[in-house]
């Protein structure tokens, strides 16, 4: 398998550590606004899949609503801080420190697969990442994304700096094409997720089933 390169930072471990260095948690540890409007979608006892899931706010509440929840990070102090917000919260994760290339993408593995402001991969390799989450999908399952759209570049309250990173309704709709989608909504709020997602923010989320 090809590798996914997260991130074109220089040092995108030693990077993404420093930022989560601190014991606040840096997103809140309340989990992403439209991962909670999907809870219509869940039912206790899937499996599911958080993908960088940081300090572990959307993997601990879905393990919360009953899900058999796993999260991978490629920052050794995020999953730390997330494993604690786990053990704080009485539920169990399970965690492992990997990034989109070295993660294990077994075929029909997870119910869902949930990807919240996975947008530091390059255009190509985010084209393989994605392709990976729905290998992972049993069929049937779903994937529940969120993320930036362009116009955040005006707005700058988080996210990547870089256009060609940023999602837009077509581009979803092409790298997904071959799954059902099930909402797509493009619109702009204000975030209040800890202090990297603060402010007026544009933004789009997806549900699709395989």
């Amino acid at each position: 398998m090809a590798a996914v390169k997260i991130s074109a930072l220089t040092d995108p471990v030693e990077t993404w550590n420093d930022r989560y260095a601190q014991s606040a948690y840096i997103f809140g540890t309340e989990p992403n606004h439209y991962l909670v409007q999907c809870q219509r979608y869940l039912k206790a006892g899937m499996s599911a899949l958080a993908i960088a899931d940081g300090e572990g706010r959307n993997s601990v509440w879905l393990a919360k609503q009953g899900l058999t929840a796993s999260a991978f990070d490629i920052s050794t102090v995020a999953v730390e801080k997330a494993r604690r917000l786990a053990r704080d919260e009485n539920v169990e994760v399970d965690f492992s420190v990997a990034d989109c290339g070295t993660w294990d993408w077994d075929s029909s593995k997870f119910d869902v697969v949930v990807a919240i402001f996975v947008q530091f991969a390059a255009p190509n390799d985010r084209k393989l990442l994605f392709a990976n989450m729905i290998r992972s999908l049993k069929p049937g399952g779903l994937i529940i994304l969120q993320g930036y759209t362009p116009k955040q570049l005006e707005y700058k309250t988080g996210g990547p700096p870089d256009l060609d990173n940023l999602y837009t309704e077509d581009l979803l709709r092409d790298e997904f094409s071959g799954l059902d989608i099930i909402d797509m909504n493009g619109y702009e709020m204000e975030l209040r997720e800890g202090s990297q997602h603060s402010g007026m923010s544009a933004l789009i989320g997806m549900v699709a089933k395989k």
